[in-house]
């Protein structure tokens, strides 16, 4: 799509392109193609934070005061665009996207001032504790307990798909204080610190082969009452406020076209011998380029609405639903592309620190472990079928 940017636009396109040049070294593009999972291993993912940070350009959505950039939308559209083309590391949005908007839009001064900056840096590195056994998508009905005992909280439970949590130094979490008239009632939103005593994390390996997800137990773990979040019992309202940015503050359609563009590519080289010329191929090839274009238009709305302050609302449930199909559609299509290739297995991770020689070229290690575990995205962050029941509430009016 060609969108008309300004003079003062194009100059900040060319400064984003020159700073990606400065920043983005050989390793981290290398491991960024090489990774079939969602977020890239810290050690390289984080790398590319500090130095978003450095620039000043850490937490595009965040106000000016917090340490935002003040972009306009266009610069903001740019910027995503310009990492996409080039193939930057896929940061671990949890911090910046999700637990921060809601620090900035409910959290006390002191937690500002304490764990705003950290995000930025990249000091500390968060996941998200929502789902657990039998409460995923009707996460309502979550049993994790936390007890008031003076100034402290006490909580037992369990939380499972927790992704990253083998890395990260803190967790949000929704806990149950207190039980009310309806599930929602008496969820609180706790920032944990996972170093606390109590907590134990075990892996989860996923279909693709890849340690993302886990299941975390909390057995009498004491969190400060300091740590909880605006209003005891209000964590209901906090965290359909963090899933909102989760499903619709992102800028998808760009990467979505360049993981298109790479996957055509590899269809018309002799790797696959050249896969295009296969009708039914390019046909799919452009319906999904067709998909992309509608996906598009939509976010440039969202992020306009965000620019004036406002939350992604409703309409992030639409993104949700179509970024989730998409990338299904294209991960779908790059196992037929690679064909009897996708037969061969490649245990051993990361990729890109691989000390043998692979079965197959190396561009095409990560094509079926990102089709296996990209079952999930029509689950994670709210499954397909609560966001059509989302939709047709809140857009649709049925």
């Amino acid at each position: 799509m060609d969108l008309t940017f300004s003079a003062e636009e194009r100059a900040f396109e060319q400064e984003v392109r020159d700073f990606i040049a400065e920043s983005l070294t050989p390793e981290m593009k290398r491991a960024t193609a090489l990774t079939p999972s969602v977020f890239s291993d810290p050690d390289i993912g984080m790398a590319w934070q500090r130095a978003l940070h450095k620039k000043g350009w850490g937490a595009p959505g965040w106000p000016v005061e917090h340490g935002g950039p003040d972009w306009t939308p266009a610069q903001r559209w740019i910027f995503e665009a310009e990492c996409a083309r080039a193939g930057v590391p896929n940061v671990n949005v949890m911090g910046v996207k999700m637990v921060g908007p809601v620090i900035i839009g409910f959290g006390s001064p002191e937690q500002k001032n304490f764990y705003l900056p950290k995000i930025l840096s990249g000091e500390d590195y968060w996941c998200q504790g929502y789902s657990e056994p039998g409460s995923g998508s009707d996460l309502a009905s979550l049993k994790t307990r936390a007890v008031r005992d003076g100034d402290d909280y006490v909580i037992n439970g369990t939380k499972i798909w927790t992704t990253h949590a083998h890395h990260a130094n803190r967790m949000f979490a929704l806990v149950r204080t207190n039980d009310g008239e309806r599930q929602q009632d008496g969820i609180s939103f706790i920032l944990i610190d996972m170093k606390t005593p109590g907590i134990t994390t075990r892996p989860i390996l996923t279909i693709g082969g890849d340690h993302e997800v886990n299941q975390v137990f909390f057995d009498d773990v004491r969190v400060p009452v300091a740590n909880r979040v605006g209003e005891e019992g209000k964590g209901w309202t906090y965290g359909k406020y963090l899933l909102e940015f989760e499903r619709g503050s992102g800028i998808a359609s760009a990467k979505l076209r360049e993981a298109l563009k790479t996957l055509c590519d590899l269809a018309e080289s002799d790797v696959t011998g050249r896969a295009i010329e296969d009708p039914d191929i390019a046909l799919r090839m452009s319906e999904v380029e067709v998909d992309i274009d509608a996906l598009e238009m939509t976010e440039l709305r969202v992020l306009s609405a965000l620019q004036t302050g406002q939350n992604p609302g409703a309409v992030s449930s639409l993104i949700k639903l179509r970024v989730s199909e998409i990338r299904q559609a294209v991960t779908r299509l790059g196992v037929d592309v690679i064909g009897q290739d996708g037969l061969a297995v490649e245990p051993a991770r990361p990729f890109y620190r691989l000390n043998h020689e692979p079965a197959i070229p190396e561009e095409l290690l990560p094509v079926v472990p990102e089709y296996l575990n990209g079952r999930a995205y029509t689950i994670f962050g709210g499954s397909s079928e609560i966001q059509r029941d989302i939709i047709a509430k809140m857009v649709l009016g049925l």
